[in-house]
């Protein structure tokens, strides 16, 4: 996503490294209509890589060919992520699609800045699009991680009552009507402001204490979805469970004992389990997923696709909703490798009769694909972010107005 306020154009140093005379002229009479005064040009990723490490040298965005002369594309990145570069880059090939999606998985797992990728020619609309995407380094390295907290600090919040749930939105795309939201866990933090997961989950999880964190929640789920039904919204919400939840006796009955308390019907709270849990040959997790669904839970298998389970292991959860990893859905309208693997995903949803859910939906584009392809529901920042309690019924009101 692109910072709040970006960095003009005119302010921001490009190299292009392209071996074609033409299509090396071309993208640098694109860039300096769209305002870029700043301009380097290589005709091979060693021209480039020497721009690059000059003394003094600063290159905001790359531009780089895959496939060149002397040094390739793919060498010049391994060469970025091993040394002190801050460039940020965009790769681009006219090799198709299945090598830029391959070399794209190569970058990030270097940790490389990666702003995109794009099949040649390009057009002013990509490039605009990628570089307004563009942070500067000293913006990257701030927002890279959260911070590092001890377990008695992250318990010690929770003590204080300074986490609490968000709710994103799940629409069905047939008809745009919110069917229910998902909540996510934000610690409130009085230093450090809203943290996400990654910053208190792993730990707690780690040490045995992720429990003192999943019912609190659970109720404060369950409460939500109470005052929305008191308001005349009849939607779910779905929450995430650990593996050590999901072990623990008893599950079901806790539980149906939260919704109970609040008089909310079972049908209108899902519990969502990871591809990799729903592989576990654990016979109380298995009995756990049992006995919530025979009581009238729904079951959801969240980030299919990034474990290697098979149908067989997937079939012995019984599982509603199949949701899509953001992996298979953000760019698949754009990216004709993303387009297969998703249409065969919502196609085995199909098949096995369950809703298909597609989760990071980011743009216009996503969504009409995944529309066109008869996925079941949908959620992302295109639709909503992550909100408070109180904002979901205002936001279901505007967002009815358009359905």
């Amino acid at each position: 996503m692109s910072q709040d306020t970006p960095v003009p154009i005119a302010d921001l140093h490009f190299l292009i490294a392209e071996d074609d005379e033409f299509q090396r002229h071309w993208l640098s009479v694109m860039l300096q209509k769209l305002g870029a005064q700043h301009i380097a040009e290589a005709e091979n990723g060693k021209q480039a890589l020497d721009i690059l490490q000059a003394p003094g040298s600063r290159i905001d965005i790359s531009f780089i060919d895959l496939n060149m002369p002397v040094m390739d594309g793919i060498e010049l990145v391994r060469h970025l992520a091993n040394s002190d570069s801050q460039t940020a880059i965009v790769l681009t090939s006219a090799l198709g699609s299945a090598l830029l999606l391959s070399v794209e998985t190569m970058t990030n797992a270097y940790g490389v800045d990666l702003l995109g990728t794009f099949e040649k020619p390009a057009t002013p609309e990509i490039l605009e699009q990628l570089i307004a995407r563009f942070q500067p380094a000293a913006m990257r390295h701030a927002r890279k991680g959260p911070p590092v907290f001890t377990l008695q600090e992250i318990r010690d919040g929770i003590a204080a009552d300074q986490f609490e749930p968000v709710f994103q939105p799940k629409v069905e795309l047939a008809t745009g009507k919110v069917k229910a939201v998902e909540a996510f866990i934000r610690w409130r933090h009085p230093q450090h402001g809203l943290l996400t997961p990654p910053a208190f989950i792993p730990i707690l999880e780690a040490s045995g204490h992720i429990d003192e964190l999943t019912w609190p929640v659970v109720e404060r789920a369950v409460a939500a979805c109470r005052g929305w039904h008191d308001q005349g919204l009849m939607i779910g919400v779905s929450i995430n469970l650990s593996p050590s939840s999901l072990a623990e006796p008893g599950l079901a009955e806790r539980i149906l004992s939260h919704v109970g308390h609040h008089n909310i019907a079972p049908e209108y709270f899902t519990i969502e389990i990871t591809e990799m849990m729903a592989m576990t040959d654990l016979p109380v997790c298995l009995e756990n997923l049992a006995r919530l669904r025979m009581k009238g839970f729904g079951l959801s298998i969240d980030d299919f696709g990034t474990a290697h389970s098979n149908v067989q292991q997937l079939l012995r959860i019984p599982f509603l909703d199949l949701k899509i990893d953001r992996s298979f859905v953000a760019g698949a309208s754009q990216n004709q490798q993303m387009h297969i693997a998703l249409a065969s995903a919502l196609d085995l949803a199909r098949k096995l009769r369950r809703n298909s859910v597609a989760v990071g939906v980011e743009t216009r584009e996503d969504w009409d694909l995944l529309r066109d392809l008869g996925c079941t529901y949908a959620q992302g920042f295109y639709i909503a972010k992550p909100m408070e309690r109180d904002a979901v019924p205002a936001w279901i009101e505007e967002w009815s107005q358009f359905f």
